[in-house]
Order: structure tokens, then C-alpha cells, then sequence
């Protein structure tokens, strides 16, 4: 099987998850620049075999687009123009910055290491993707149950 590799993209900073080669597992990849997210998800997909980009979409609590949602449909764009033959799902990220943020907390981080944003676009990408993973399992548990009651 192929990865899927999440995307948390920020104007300055996009954090970037993977899953293992079974789809089973998220991981964290990195955090870089945006302006260099192509060139490095290029050089990625060059090592790994990828199936599936999986992008956060930022919505606010009434569901409507935010200020940030242009700057993800453009990235969005960009990414189908230049992997054309690769998939992009979008998925909620709402809240996933300050699950990232209360993970680290959870996980014991000292103060000053849950400052770095880098780390928390990092795990809000590992967060999104894990999402991911559970919708669908979820979407195959729940036609499982559909093809045993027919």
C-alpha cells in the first residue's frame, strides 16, 4: 500500500504528517516554510509512494469559510497542478491547534518547548490525519454492518 500524507498549511508554516505503508499509523514528517512545501513534498514522493494528500480545511464554528480557507483552496490548487495524479481530501481542522497545544501539555512538554509553533503545526498535521484514518475506518466498520443486515 501507498501513504497518505497530511497537510496543515499556514501561510509561514505547513506541518506535515504520514501514515505507515498499511494506513494504520500517523506520524509526524516535519514542519517548513510554505513557500518551500511543494519542492519538499516533491523530494518525498520521489523516496515514498503516496496516494492521498489529506489537507486540513479551516472552518469557524458555524461552519462558513475563514480568513485562512483562500489561502488552503489556493494551496489546495497548487497541489493538484503539480501532482496531478495524486488525490486531495479535505478535512476539518478545527480545533486541531489547540488539541496539538493540550497534547503537549498531556505529553509533558516544558513550557518553553510548547511555544514552538513549528511543533504544534507539526502535530495539528498528526492530528488531521489521524482524523482521517478513524472517519474511514468508521465509513468500513459502518458498510460492514450494512452487508451483514442485508
Amino acid at each position: 500500500m501507498a501513504r497518505i500524507l497530511a497537510i496543515d498549511y499556514g501561510q509561514k508554516r505547513v506541518g506535515l504528517a504520514v501514515t505507515d505503508k498499511l494506513q494504520i499509523i500517523a506520524t509526524a514528517l516535519d514542519t517548513i516554510h510554505s513557500k518551500d512545501v511543494v519542492k519538499y513534498i516533491s523530494d518525498y514522493i520521489k523516496r515514498e509512494i503516496v496516494e492521498l494528500f489529506v489537507v486540513g480545511f479551516p472552518k469557524d464554528l458555524q461552519n462558513n469559510a475563514t480568513d485562512a480557507t483562500k489561502y488552503v483552496e489556493a494551496f489546495i490548487k497548487q497541489l493538484g497542478k503539480a501532482f496531478p495524479d495524486i488525490a486531495v481530501e479535505k478535512v476539518d481542522e478545527r480545533f486541531t491547534s489547540k488539541i496539538a497545544f493540550r497534547a503537549m501539555i498531556d505529553g509533558g512538554l516544558k513550557k518553553a518547548d510548547r511555544r514552538d509553533k513549528a511543533m504544534i503545526d507539526k502535530i495539528s498535521a498528526v492530528i488531521i490525519l489521524q482524523s482521517y484514518l478513524e472517519q474511514k475506518q468508521n465509513e468500513n466498520d459502518r458498510n460492514k454492518k450494512r452487508e451483514i443486515n442485508v
